[in-house]
């Protein structure tokens, strides 16, 4: 079966095997950030509706139990925001519903919690991963660059007030580029916001892939230790690039159609997709050389080397 909805499952930088749920059209997001690692956002809106039906995402998660490994999360996550989905507290209702047993994830930038429906409709899950790479309204919008209506302030209220509801896991990533939101007086407001929010971790990112925006630079290990120490949260840590598992104990044999996934949603080097997919890397070569070929990806240029992506239709 060929899933649209369904990709990996990959090995994540916080989440062991994380099969993703993709359930927005490709960037469709409440905002357009500057490091997006998918690319620009093509349609940014606070719009909330069935983007996608979750129907069918239901059914493909169904088939990809029956048939395929074990895996550490199902992550709603992807190519745009899902909680601009109006039906995702019904799809994390759901899956805890008919699979109690697996733990759900859902990765988010967090504006959309400014809403209480919103934030009652995540209280089933398991961990929320919800981004604040700005607490001062001029380095947010020159960041995350928000669809019209949303604030700094307001995303900061909404995720303060989700904790407040939310008696599971909430980790806090703040991504960092040199010069855009890394400045003295950002770190003191993301300081003080962190003690509104009160999450169990802060996460601290920065670049590591090609990003929708060109020129920006990340920080390096020792600025962000040094950050890590000026939040003075207990769980504060840096987010490393993810880690092979050592067996995947089945994966889709697609291998074509896995690749193209999983470029789809992120860029990607031939080392990378090998971990994700646990092929040999020159096995991955000689598909991403037929698939360059046909037209149908493209190489980008990282700091680690090649990365690939997918060629955009013209």
């Amino acid at each position: 079966m060929r899933y649209r909805h369904i990709f990996g499952p990959v090995p994540s930088r916080r989440l062991g095997m994380s099969l993703g749920l993709d359930i927005i059209p490709y960037k469709t997001c409440t905002f357009d950030c500057l490091y997006c690692e998918c690319g620009k956002t093509t349609r940014r809106t606070s719009v909330r509706r069935e983007y996608i039906d979750i129907g069918s995402v239901l059914a493909e998660l169904r088939h990809y139990i029956e048939h395929n490994a074990s895996f550490d999360f199902v992550t709603l996550s992807g190519s745009g925001e899902p909680l601009l989905n109006s039906r995702t507290g019904f799809l994390v209702s759901e899956i805890k519903r008919l699979y109690p047993e697996l733990r759900i994830a859902v990765i988010t930038n967090g504006a959309l919690l400014s809403l209480s429906s919103v934030r009652k409709s995540l209280l089933p899950a398991d961990v929320v991963l919800p981004s604040l790479d700005a607490a001062r309204e001029s380095s947010f919008r020159k960041i995350n660059r928000p669809a019209k209506g949303i604030t700094c302030s307001g995303t900061v209220k909404g995720l303060s007030e989700f904790r407040k509801i939310f008696r599971n896991e909430i980790w806090l990533e703040i991504f960092f580029a040199r010069n855009v939101n890394d400045g003295r007086e950002d770190l003191k407001s993301l300081k003080r916001a962190i003690k509104k929010i009160a999450p169990d971790r802060v996460q601290l990112n920065t670049v590591d892939r090609p990003t929708a925006y060109d020129g920006l630079e990340g920080l390096n290990e020792k600025e962000l230790k040094s950050i890590c120490s000026f939040l003075e949260h207990p769980r504060c840590e840096i987010i490393s690039r993810f880690k092979t598992r050592s067996e995947i104990q089945k994966y889709r044999s697609d291998t074509e159609n896995a690749i193209l996934d999983t470029v789809k949603r992120r860029p990607m080097t031939s080392e990378d997709i090998s971990a994700v997919l646990a092929v040999p890397r020159y096995i991955v070569n000689k598909f991403l050389a037929a698939l360059e070929e046909r037209g149908l990806i493209l190489p980008v240029p990282g700091e680690r080397g090649t990365f690939w992506k997918i060629r955009e239709k013209a």
